[in-house]
């Protein structure tokens, strides 16, 4: 372990340089295109461009409101068009007793402050001119909103969203054969979702059962439902999803299923559960090696290894997976190395060419940030690295909580 200037911890890797987004510094989803990073807030309002074509020196050109109270945290992005979710702040409309008390019960259920405005469906963007996004459409889809998304051009994007009648999230197909007139063209949940249609959620929901989202890989999506596991789906007709297989290992271990990466070349899925408890009050989080060369009958056969060069469970604040880099195109592809936030652990890099032994090569752990703009309850002034994305020459953008962007360069193999 080796100490930088900045007072980060790392291995292999190296700082190149720090952005406060324009003093909006709390970032979860960052993307990187035409030499921008479009960074999506957790409490700010609206979505972030940053200038990152002089890496030692990014500069924040724009700032693109959302709706009252609405958070615009997830995004995708394949050529001129920018598509982001909407969703309530439920963190500064609703105070919560605890940060685990969101994941505690469906948001049906735990969502109670429903009279003030906000913003629930997706919009589209014209980003032909990267620093001035121009909206061109925007679907209302009447619920709590969307929460995260897929997409990487084509016709259908697939989006998480919590859809009037059901209980949480579930996945929505959404036609943008024409940008600017999206159309929700299906949906798929879990049996025992949708409350308004008479169902009753099953035992082996967990605490709460919400699709996070799909990634897709060919005909094949891979889904993760935080406390309901993942699922499998043949999307030869992308309108109607076909559940091929649906596992679920919470309990015994803690759920939070987050990020379903595929390697389809060497027929695995990695599977990060997202760590939702301070001080590891839940247990450890993992995230899985999962061999899916029969999607009907995918098996575990492995989890990266838990960092532990010092006690993160006792540093405070969250400790375990959150993101994981999703090998989008224009991004650095690769199936041999995983790029992973793990909250208070900050920035993990893996090698897992041998899917049996998967073995940590490089990490990034931030100092403490300069400030909270944290609005969940009992926020601590302890890193809480949120997402990263690696451009194809290993440059590493890593968003947080409270802290800003950092932009990293990887040194290993």
């Amino acid at each position: 372990m080796s100490t930088t200037d900045s007072g980060a911890s790392a291995k292999n890797v190296r700082l190149v340089s720090r952005c406060d987004q324009g003093g909006r510094s709390d970032g979860v989803q960052v993307i990187v295109s035409k030499g921008h990073a479009f960074i999506g807030h957790m409490f700010s309002d609206g979505f972030s461009v940053v200038d990152v074509r002089d890496a030692l020196h990014p500069k924040t050109v724009a700032f693109v409101v959302a709706p009252p109270n609405t958070r615009s945290h997830h995004l995708q992005i394949h050529g001129d068009l920018l598509l982001v979710v909407n969703g309530p702040n439920i963190w500064a409309m609703q105070q919560y007793a605890t940060q685990a008390d969101y994941y505690a019960k469906s948001l049906a259920d735990s969502f109670k402050n429903r009279e003030q405005p906000f913003g629930a469906g997706l919009r589209v963007f014209d980003i032909s001119t990267p620093s001035a996004p121009r909206e061109i459409a925007y679907l209302h889809m009447p619920g709590f909103g969307a929460h995260r998304i897929w997409w990487v051009g084509g016709r259908y994007a697939y989006v998480s969203v919590h859809l009037d009648g059901f209980i949480d999230h579930v996945l929505a197909i959404i036609d943008i054969a024409d940008p600017a007139k999206p159309v929700l063209a299906g949906h798929w949940w879990l049996p025992g979702m949708w409350r308004a249609g008479g169902e009753t959620p099953p035992a082996s929901f967990g605490k709460r059962t919400a699709l996070h989202h799909m990634i897709t890989a060919g005909n094949l999506g891979y889904s993760a439902w935080r406390d309901g596991g993942y699922t499998i789906h043949d999307l030869s007709d992308p309108m109607k999803p076909k559940l091929l297989s649906h596992r679920n290992y919470a309990p015994p271990f803690g759920g939070g299923a987050h990020t379903p990466l595929p390697l389809p070349n060497r027929n695995l899925l990695i599977l990060a559960d997202e760590a939702t408890t301070s001080g590891c009050a839940n247990g450890l989080a993992y995230t899985w090696l999962i061999d899916v060369r029969n999607p009907e009958n995918p098996v575990s056969i492995a989890t990266l290894p838990t960092p532990a060069e010092e006690d993160f469970c006792a540093k405070g604040a969250k400790f375990g997976p959150h993101n994981l880099h999703e090998n989008r195109p224009g991004s650095l592809q690769t199936e041999d190395t995983i790029f992973a936030t793990y909250h208070n652990a900050g920035l993990r890099i893996f090698d897992v060419r041998n899917a049996f032994e998967p073995k940590e090569v490089g990490y990034f752990v931030p100092p403490p940030p300069e400030k909270i703009v944290d609005q969940r309850p009992n926020p601590t002034k302890i890193i809480q690295s949120c997402d990263v994305y690696v451009d194809p020459n290993g440059l590493m953008y890593l968003t947080d909580t409270n802290a800003g962007l950092y932009i990293l360069q990887y040194e290993g193999h």
